[in-house]
């Protein structure tokens, strides 16, 4: 998987950047190993709340039979993280959670399909790469709720997605050695109204 942890981390920074320019109170939670594991940011136009360990079950989906949690790896990016960005304009709440199975794609995408179908249609895209996987604020699908692949449809990264573009779960698999890593990720975003 190309770096979703980061990208998460990446959002919430600029998020964070914003909102303290506006004066906040900043909650910073350590694990065991002195790592930050939950960091809450409250301020007079909202909050960011992230958990460095994302509860699959927040996803909406099981976990692949025989898989693991994805280890971390050298570039120090989480695996699993829970972001909740609420404002008067707007809202986001992004969970992720990245594992490994011995199985090919072929095989973790069929159990997915049959998964995400309680949520809805599921669309199978075929992407290069991804940051969050599926996830693409600025695309070009309108004030459509429908979701719509993104790009040429091309490429060795399937994501399988269900639900609608402002309530979508995601599932990303790609290839890796004789078996596959994936993404199972849930996504949440409200406009001015309503509540996430």
């Amino acid at each position: 998987m190309r770096n979703s942890g980061s990208h998460i981390g990446t959002l919430c920074a600029l998020a964070a950047a914003f909102l303290l320019a506006a004066g906040c109170s900043v909650n910073v939670k350590k694990n065991d190993n002195g790592e930050d594991k939950k960091v809450d940011i409250d301020t007079p136009f909202g909050g960011i709340h992230v958990n460095n360990g994302g509860d699959v079950r927040d996803t909406g989906l099981s976990v692949y039979p025989g898989a693991h949690l994805k280890p971390k790896d050298n570039s120090d990016d989480e695996k699993s993280a829970n972001v909740d960005i609420s404002t008067s304009a707007f809202g986001l709440k992004v969970v992720a959670v990245e594992y490994q199975s011995n199985d090919g794609p072929g095989k973790v995408a069929a159990y997915y399909r049959n998964e995400l179908k309680k949520y809805g249609n599921v669309l199978e895209c075929h992407t290069q790469g991804h940051g969050y996987p599926g996830f693409h604020p600025n695309s070009d699908q309108g004030d459509s709720e429908e979701l719509k692949c993104d790009g040429d449809n091309q490429g060795r990264t399937i994501e399988l997605k269900s639900g609608t573009k402002s309530n979508q779960r995601i599932v990303a698999i790609d290839p890796k050695d004789d078996g596959s890593e994936f993404a199972l990720v849930y996504v949440r975003v409200r406009g001015k109204e309503g509540t996430i």
